[in-house]
């Protein structure tokens, strides 16, 4: 992949660790030559910290991609780091415990429109807010977890992934007059922060360690940012819309 990214600039949301799906793209799209601008939310000095381990130093802006102050200034933040973008990783998702492990029949709306907002509305809001910033060729790129199935514990998370693979869709339609992709990657469980959440995550792990045809290595954040990396290049220029698995092939699987 070397110089797969070159001169590329990107902002990256969704660094919480170093196990982060975002980290290990950040990581590769230096690698391969890009520009790279971070953004973090709350703990910010946290997220600093994890940057400081990227092969280059990379800049951190706080982002609440739920707020309307937040989302109108990005494009001016972004601006003093870069003079424009050639794509866009998101990588947030948040629930709150009410909507995970097996609650599905409990969650207060309250909950759950919390988790619809910061996981699949934001992916839109997310967009809107960077397209000042970027042309044709620009590329979208988000994280999921396969919403085609109704997963023990993952309950109104799943409905949240769903909707945001919709909106995927919906994105493509509208910004590819710009010239503009977007696509999302559907990763196999991975021991990240966000999995740590999810009451009963061991049953996916269980599941997936047994069931996918090429194996699946829960700690190897890498696949996953390979496939991101990929759809921001320049080498899926007609691609958009589309779901890219990197599961082990678990979703080709009967139940």
């Amino acid at each position: 992949m070397s110089g797969l990214l070159a001169g590329k600039r990107l902002l990256i949301t969704g660094i919480i660790t170093d196990a982060s799906i975002a980290f290990s793209v950040a990581k590769l799209a230096q690698e391969n030559g890009a520009t790279v601008v971070l953004t973090g939310y709350g703990r910010l000095s946290l997220v600093e910290r994890i940057a400081k381990r990227l092969p280059q130093p990379a800049p951190v802006i706080e982002l609440d991609a739920t707020n309307p102050e937040h989302l109108a200034g990005l494009a001016d933040k972004v601006r003093e780091h870069v003079d424009g973008l050639d794509g866009v990783v998101h990588s947030i998702a948040f629930g709150p415990q009410s909507v995970l492990g097996g609650e599905f029949l409990n969650a207060p709306w309250e909950d759950v429109a919390t988790a619809l907002q910061v996981s699949t509305y934001s992916y839109k809001s997310l967009a809107t807010a960077c397209l000042p910033l970027m042309g044709t060729g620009g590329s979208i790129v988000g994280l999921t977890f396969d919403a085609t199935k109704a997963w023990p514990v993952y309950d109104w998370m799943g409905v949240a992934k769903a909707g945001l693979e919709s909106a995927s869709r919906y994105l493509a339609l509208h910004l590819g007059k710009q010239g503009i992709r977007s696509n999302l990657v559907s990763a196999g469980p991975l021991r990240t922060m966000a999995a740590k959440s999810i009451p009963g995550f061991e049953q996916f792990e269980e599941a997936w360690a047994q069931r996918a045809p090429l194996g699946w290595d829960l700690v190897d954040q890498e696949p996953a940012a390979r496939a991101v990396c990929a759809l921001l290049s320049d080498w899926f220029p007609a691609t958009t819309g589309e779901i890219v698995h990197v599961d082990g092939g678990y979703h080709a699987l009967g139940a």
